[in-house]
Parts: C-alpha cells; sequence; structure tokens
C-alpha cells in the first residue's frame, strides 16, 4: 500500500498540485486509491519547487488490460512492444518464420509459434498462420506494429471476427486513410490543408498529361494505395508524365495490386513533418506534437528530431489541431501519424495518415513522457484516455538515427547482408536509446528490411541532443556487415543540419555526387596521424615486451617514419613536421573501442582489423578508406575533379602533394 517513487529533477510543482501525476501514475499498472499531499523534500530549481519523492497509496489489483498479446512482427518493433507488455505484465507470444527461429524477438517472448519459412508471404503475411497462432496461444489481442499486416483493413476484419482484439484503429479508419484518394476528400472535408491536384483516378497517360497542365509543372504521380516512396514519380513536363504514369502504375500494380494513380502539385523543396496523433473510442483526440523527418532517400527517412526547429507555436497548433480534426473525421481510436509537407513560408499541405505506430514513435516518448504502445494497449482494451491536450509537454529534444546494414557510398544506402561478428551498443552513454532487435551473431537476411536499430539519442537541448548523438555513433561497434554509420553522422554534424537549414532535397544537395565519406580537415588530419602513430608504437612496444609499464616504454621512443612523414614520438606527444600534437589514452589493444584526447579533443577511434603482420585498420569519425570515398581532387580549367577509390581498400603509398601540377598517366594515389 505505501509505495515510493523517484522523480527526474525537471518534475516540478505549483504549490502543493503535483503538475506531472498522470504521467507518474502512468507507468504503474496499479490503481491508485489516494496519493499523499506531503512532499518528503524540496529544493528551488529555477524559481520551481521540485519533488524528490511522493508517497503514494495504491492498491495491488492490475488495470485489467489484457492477459496475452501475440505480436504479428518481427525485429526491433515486435521487441519494442514485448518490453512495454511485461511492464504492464502482458504474457507476449512470438511468431517467426523459419530463419528467425532464433531471433532476439523470439527469445524475448514467453511463447512462439512458427508461421512458415522465410518469405514474408509465406510467414508474416501468412493471415491464416498467424491467426492460428493466436488461436493455439490463447492470445487475446494481437499488436501488429508497423509494416506487415499493420494496415490491413483485411486482417482487422479477420481477428475481429475470431474474437482477438486489432491493437489499433477500426477497419473504416484503416481503409479510408490508407486510400491516399480517399484520404484527401475526407481531409477536405474536415477543412485540412490538402495540396492542389487531382481527386479522382487518372484513367491513361493523356488524361495524365491534360491533368497536370491544368494543375501546372512540377507535379507529383503517385499510387493511391502506396506507401514507402514506391510508385510515385516527379514530372516537370508532358513526356516526364507519360512516362511517370506508365511506370507507376506498373510499379504500383507489381507492390500493391493496385494500379491507380492521383496527380498532385509537387511542392518543390518542402520539408516533411509529422504530427504524432493519439485518441479513444470515447471521442476524445490529442495531437502529441510534432517530428520532423525531412532527411531522406528515396522517400525513406534516415534522421528524424522532435520537435521541429522550424515550426513556432502557431504554426505547431494549427498543424496538431488539423490533425486531430483528421483523426475525428474517420472515427480514429490508437496511435496515428497525419502527415504534412511544409513549404519555406511555413504553408502545410495534408500528405497521408498512417494508421499504425511509427518507426520514428520514439522520439516523440522522449520529448512528452508517455509511452505511446502501452497507450495503444489501453485504448484498444477501451480505456478513455488519460491526458487532456494541456498535459502534453515538449520536454528537452530528441533524435533518432536508422541504423541499417547498407552500403552508405550506393546511392546513400543499398542493402548489405551478412552475419553480425561483432556487436556492441553504445548503451553506456546517458540518454541513449536503442532500439534493436538483434545481437551478436545475428544475421541480417536477404528476406527482411536491413535495418539493424533505432539509436536516439536525448538532451535538454538540440545541441545536446546531438553531440549525445555524434558520441553515440562514435562508439557503436558493427561488424560484419556494411552499415550507414559513416553517412549518419556526417548528416548530424553537417553545418546545414546543425543549423535548422534542411529539406526532402537535403542529401541530393549536399552530397550531389553521391555519399563520399568525411573529408578530413588539415586539423583532422593531424589528430589521425598522431592518433595511428601512438597507436602503432604502442602495440610495438606491446609486442616487444608483454609486461611492464608501457608508460616508461613510451618516455623512451625514438623515431618511428611513416611514408611521406617525417614523426618524432614521446610519450603522448607526435611532432608532425614541427607540429606538436599531443596523444593520450589507455591503449587497450584488445578493445574495439579507443577513447583518445588529442589536443585536448575527446574522440573515439576504432580498431576495424589487425592483420596477423600488425596491420590496423582505423575508423576516424565514423569513416574508413571505402569504395567511392574520395581520395584527391584535380583542378583543371577552374573545374575541381573528385577522384575516388574504386573499390574498399587501403592507401599503400601517395606519389603526390597538393599544389602539384600532374599530366594524364600520372599515378598518384597507389591503393592495395
Amino acid at each position: 500500500w505505501g509505495t515510493y517513487w523517484t522523480l527526474p529533477a525537471t518534475m516540478s510543482v505549483a504549490g502543493s498540485r503535483l503538475l506531472h501525476l498522470n504521467e507518474l501514475l502512468r507507468q504503474s499498472s496499479r490503481t491508485v486509491v489516494g496519493v499523499s499531499s506531503k512532499i518528503i523534500s524540496r529544493e528551488r530549481y529555477q524559481s520551481k519547487l521540485v519533488v524528490h519523492k511522493v508517497s503514494i497509496s495504491c492498491c495491488s489489483s492490475v488495470l485489467q488490460t489484457f492477459d496475452k498479446i501475440l505480436i504479428a512482427n518481427r525485429g526491433e518493433i515486435a521487441c519494442r512492444v514485448m518490453k512495454t507488455c511485461k511492464k504492464m505484465g502482458i504474457k507476449t507470444v512470438a511468431v517467426h518464420s523459419d530463419v528467425d527461429s532464433s531471433a532476439v524477438h523470439v527469445k524475448m517472448a514467453d511463447e512462439a509459434v512458427c508461421v512458415g519459412p522465410a518469405p514474408t508471404n509465406k510467414s508474416y503475411l501468412n493471415m491464416d498462420a498467424i491467426l492460428e497462432a493466436a488461436r493455439q496461444t490463447g492470445a487475446q489481442a494481437v499488436h501488429p506494429g508497423y509494416g506487415f499486416l499493420s494496415e490491413n483493413k483485411e486482417f482487422a476484419r479477420r481477428l475481429a471476427a475470431h474474437g482477438v482484439t486489432f491493437i489499433g484503429p477500426d477497419t473504416h479508419a484503416i481503409q479510408a486513410m490508407g486510400d491516399k484518394i480517399e484520404s484527401k476528400l475526407i481531409a477536405k472535408k474536415a477543412k485540412v490543408n490538402t495540396i492542389p491536384g487531382f481527386d479522382g483516378v487518372v484513367k491513361d497517360a493523356e488524361e495524365a498529361v491534360r491533368i497536370a497542365g491544368e494543375i501546372g509543372y512540377p507535379v507529383m504521380i503517385k499510387a493511391s494505395a502506396g506507401g514507402g516512396g514506391k510508385g510515385m514519380r516527379i514530372a516537370w513536363n508532358d513526356e516526364e508524365t507519360r512516362e511517370g504514369f506508365r511506370f507507376s502504375s506498373q510499379e504500383a500494380a507489381s507492390s500493391f495490386g493496385d494500379d491507380r494513380l492521383l496527380i498532385e502539385k509537387f511542392i518543390d523543396n518542402p520539408r516533411h513533418i509529422e504530427i504524432q496523433v493519439l485518441a479513444d473510442k470515447h471521442g476524445n483526440a490529442l495531437w502529441l506534437n510534432e517530428r520532423e523527418c525531412s532527411i531522406q532517400r528515396r522517400n525513406q527517412k534516415v534522421v528524424e528530431e522532435a520537435p521541429s526547429t522550424f515550426l513556432d507555436p502557431e504554426t505547431r497548433c494549427a498543424m496538431g489541431e488539423q490533425a486531430v480534426s483528421l483523426a475525428k473525421a474517420v472515427q480514429y481510436s490508437s496511435a496515428g501519424t497525419v502527415e504534412f509537407l511544409v513549404d519555406s513560408k511555413k504553408n502545410f499541405y495534408f500528405l497521408e495518415m498512417n494508421t499504425r505506430l511509427q518507426v520514428e514513435h520514439p522520439i516523440t516518448e522522449c520529448i512528452t513522457g508517455l509511452d505511446l504502445v502501452q497507450q495503444m494497449i489501453r485504448v484498444a482494451k477501451g480505456y478513455p484516455l488519460q491526458h487532456r491536450q494541456a498535459d502534453i509537454p515538449i520536454n528537452g529534444w530528441a533524435i533518432e538515427s536508422r541504423v541499417y546494414a547498407e552500403d552508405p557510398y550506393k546511392s546513400f544506402g543499398l542493402p548489405s547482408i551478412g552475419r553480425l561478428s561483432q556487436y556492441q551498443e553504445p548503451v553506456n552513454i546517458p540518454a541513449v536509446r536503442v532500439d534493436s532487435g538483434i545481437q551478436e551473431g545475428s544475421d541480417i537476411s536477404i528476406y527482411y528490411d536491413p535495418m539493424i536499430s533505432k539509436l536516439v539519442t536525448y538532451g535538454s537541448t538540440r545541441a545536446e541532443a546531438l553531440q549525445r548523438m555524434e558520441e553515440a555513433l562514435d562508439n557503436y561497434v558493427i561488424r560484419g556487415v556494411t552499415h550507414n554509420i559513416p553517412l549518419l553522422r556526417e548528416i548530424i554534424t553537417h553545418p546545414r543540419f546543425v543549423s535548422g537549414d534542411i529539406s526532402t532535397k537535403f542529401l541530393q544537395e549536399v552530397y550531389p555526387e553521391g555519399f563520399k565519406g568525411h573529408q578530413l580537415s588539415d586539423s583532422e588530419r593531424w589528430e589521425l596521424l598522431a592518433t595511428a602513430v601512438a597507436l602503432f608504437v604502442a602495440a610495438q612496444l606491446r609486442s616487444q615486451r608483454f609486461l611492464g609499464n608501457l608508460s616508461d616504454e613510451l618516455e623512451t621512443c625514438s623515431h618511428v617514419c611513416l611514408p611521406g612523414n617525417s614523426l618524432v614520438c614521446r610519450f603522448l606527444q607526435v611532432d608532425l613536421d614541427g607540429k606538436r600534437v599531443d596523444v593520450s589514452s589507455e591503449w587497450n589493444l584488445a578493445s574495439a573501442l579507443l577513447p583518445v584526447t588529442v589536443n585536448g579533443t575527446q574522440r573515439t577511434v576504432q580498431c576495424l582489423s589487425r592483420s596477423a603482420s600488425g596491420e590496423i585498420d582505423l575508423q576516424y569519425l565514423g569513416t574508413s578508406v571505402a569504395e567511392g570515398q574520395e581520395i584527391c581532387v584535380i583542378e583543371a580549367m577552374k573545374m575541381q575533379n573528385s577522384m575516388t577509390a574504386a573499390k574498399t581498400a587501403k592507401v599503400k603509398s601517395v606519389h603526390c602533394n597538393a599544389g602539384d601540377t600532374v599530366g594524364e598517366g600520372d599515378l598518384l594515389v597507389e591503393l592495395e
């Protein structure tokens, strides 16, 4: 009956009223019967009273939702749903394909059922098998996660027919918002801003040309039942419209079994900003602030943040109110997301509504303190919302990087498959959250999305969240597959991103020739050389004298020479052509991570590999020498031409210096 809760230092009271009591109680599955008015200790903090402990009287009866939930998904989202279920005292059932039999989500669940072979249409999209799994295990509800069957109205209908609760909206909302043509008409009726365009189905290529002419170029041709960037084409003239109609209809038919297309005005250089909504079955609906999702490649999100640097309070409120208006128009219940395109003048236009949990939902959870999965479960059971709009805060800043097994040097990311030979998440860093469904030894398969994890950092300010993201990326160890951490790190440290000057064209504009990896500044080059030299000396001395005081050995170190550089090494000091660089580290050569301090700047260098001969490959500032990376730049007729590595390799030797005049056929850089 007597329960004590410790609150974060940001929880505050005004007089004797506890402002964030609802959020505190949200974390409990017990029924509260009384709250003590006694504040055990207080202190002044920015003119507010800070609660350290409060006493809550509660009975032991558990808030009744479901006894057992089946998660009709895999990977990180299945694991994420299970964590909330366990917190609520709910047993979980995992479904899996035969190749996923030893996956993390299978091990985490209380029960697991194989629903078919590896191909998704025979396993995770196999409604019959999943329904049978629910029947066999006695699951009372199904959480679909996202993707797969999460927005399939037939799946929701069949679950209801079997007496199993679908944790999501009803079939009417799924159907209405799943069709881009119908959703746009509903949005207009609900007085939601929509992009100018044609509201009906485009019959053929010539009608598409006529409609595009009436709207005015550029136009967007896209599949009515589409999503994930499939079935979309931008057209700037009649010929591109004809071609776009043909390709989009073919792609839509193969991807969604529905070749219907619509055409609307293309908003050039927009931001992609979405509003998280939460609604219950009693007519209540809230907007939980926005997420900025403008950093995209091939219409798929790469980095997201909450809140947006671009919105002012008035625009945020207007977007939120329109999102709620749309949710109420379709009698929406559960968590959902209304996506908008926002132009440079803060005009916003409805794009679509996703009737499911979004991949990027953790950043909303960070700034609001709400557990969206828990809210979805409560709503599905029929409980009303616990919060009012005035209760929804924006506390701090959160950033999410989607970590993928893919090659960022190829079209900003083409899938990479393989086994994770080494895997270490940066969870030791404060205010870092990693949502993943893999572990060391896991396989990244050709059958499923190559996402490794969602890396989330939180801070009281955006600068703090960005600094933590940079540190987290540097400390993320992934071996066995190619990954996109080099690109993620470049994005979050790029001056344009840091300043908030972004749009959905960010990657194409910043890297018009494709991503080439981090290009070292002069100071960064000195840092890397000094670190490499000190590491080389440490490795040499370790091999010469396995026992003893390494510091004493380094004190007496003599010359070390690398091609093109005359270097003198002493303990923690490196002279590079007369420039002194101080280097300090513990030099744990057995660790994949090497924290170093170079001239007072803290860095984390990764040891990618060590050969039998003692050669070490390093990852520095997120990047190693790889295929597509810029090696040198040649200037000719005032034009700069980038020379890139033709394959992943090591620089064996450099046969030129900056400023040299070179001719055709000259050997510049040798790789091995």
